[in-house]
């Protein structure tokens, strides 16, 4: 008969326990190796940058010197009074129009036309003086023919006529010199312009010296020893509109082209001047005038531009843009500013491929005006170029392009 032992049943126990566990092992290893060891993903296709672009274009483009201008009176005219004595009468209205010749003010005429009289009957009396004179000369030389007087006689008579003769000349010089005078009391506008502000109000004692003084009630009304006086600036100033100028300066370098470009300044330039806040187009005129030299301090030449102003858009003091035609570029490769981009070796361009793609391409500037540059090498007419996005944008990059905004100034239709 077998024996049956106690320890079997433990025996068979632990040996499945040593099996499930190395099962479990193994469950686990599959496990582990199956998290780090799953399948890689397929790379993602890069994404396309949206861009706008622009076509590159072949004309020619005008360059321009841009400046800050200031327009002043063609001709400014202070006026004076130039005989002294009581302000009568003002004759015009300020901010208004007057022409050339009219009466702008009058001064009291009564002095000047008692000085004028006086001097007439000066001239009357020593006329007749002469008269008395050159008779008895003549009777003397007929006396002297006859041997009737000693020829001294004759020839002392002839010495008062010639000294009779000078002062009748000194009075005529004293009568038109009064007849200035009174015409003077007459003040009138030596150009056609627009009157400023009245200086002198009538009643005032005005001088040719240019000084005011307000007429107080004295003894005499020709004396200013009690009378308010100030220091004048004249009665009016005229300032002529139409023409009108436009001053600015430009560079030392750029003065060069305008010299080129005008032919030694034989030849006009347009000049065009905008409005600063708006930027509308005011007036177009011709440059007139270069200064003789060239500023040390600055570096810069002054320039006087002449406008019609027909429209009366420009005013004198008023601040403008100028912009000045310097140069015309033939035939050149035209492409909006915002293509060029600037780097460590230069000026460069995106053009987009026909395989999507931005290239970047190396290029030279040779202009630039009105929103455009013109450009050498590297472009070609046709190419389109990146106007925006290209700040993430790398060699090869893919593109999507995108449309540009509307009324966008194009290369091809010359910025219109």
């Amino acid at each position: 008969m077998t024996e049956y032992s106690e320890e079997a049943p433990s025996r068979e126990r632990r040996q499945r326990r040593i099996i499930f566990g190395a099962l479990g092992v193994v469950a686990l290893g599959l496990l582990g190796w199956g998290i780090f060891h799953k399948k890689a993903d397929a790379p993602k296709p890069a994404t396309a940058i949206p861009v706008t672009t622009d076509k590159a274009a072949v004309r020619d483009m005008a360059i321009n010197i841009a400046a800050l201008g200031a327009a002043q009176a063609w001709t400014s005219d202070t006026i004076f009074a130039q005989v002294s004595g009581r302000l009568l009468k003002v004759n015009f209205t300020e901010g208004t129009m007057v022409q050339k010749g009219q009466v702008l003010a009058e001064v009291d005429p009564a002095p000047y036309q008692a000085v004028l009289t006086q001097a007439l009957g000066t001239l009357h009396r020593d006329e007749a003086i002469l008269a008395g004179a050159e008779r008895n000369l003549t009777r003397y030389q007929h006396l002297v023919a006859t041997e009737s007087i000693a020829r001294q006689t004759a020839e002392d008579q002839a010495a008062t006529v010639a000294q009779d003769k000078g002062t009748v000349e000194y009075d005529k010089g004293v009568v038109a010199a009064a007849q200035v005078n009174l015409r003077w009391c007459h003040i009138v506008s030596p150009v056609t312009g627009r009157a400023g502000v009245r200086l002198v109000d009538p009643g005032n004692l005005v001088s040719a010296s240019g000084s005011t003084a307000s007429a107080q009630a004295t003894a005499s009304a020709t004396s200013n020893a009690s009378a308010t006086s100030s220091s004048g600036s004249g009665i009016v100033v005229i300032n002529q509109l139409e023409p009108i100028a436009v001053t600015f300066t430009v560079p030392e370098g750029q003065f060069e082209h305008l010299v080129q470009a005008s032919q030694g300044f034989t030849k006009p330039l347009s000049v065009q001047a905008f409005a600063q806040e708006s930027g509308q187009l005011l007036d177009t005129g011709q440059l007139t005038i270069a200064d003789n030299k060239v500023d040390p301090a600055t570096g810069t030449v002054a320039m006087k531009a002449r406008f019609t102003n027909a429209g009366k858009h420009l005013w004198p003091g008023q601040f403008v843009n100028v912009k000045l035609a310097s140069q015309t570029l033939s035939h050149v490769t035209v492409i909006p500013n915002a293509a060029v981009n600037r780097g460590p070796k230069g000026s460069f361009v995106f053009i987009v491929g026909p395989d999507g793609k931005a290239h970047m391409h190396a290029t030279q500037i040779i202009g630039s005006d009105g929103g455009f540059t013109a450009v050498k090498g590297g472009v070609n007419a046709g190419d389109t170029v990146v106007t925006d996005g290209q700040m993430i944008l790398r060699d090869g990059s893919a593109v999507r392009v995108a449309h540009a905004p509307a009324g966008q100034p194009s290369a091809l239709q010359g910025g219109a």
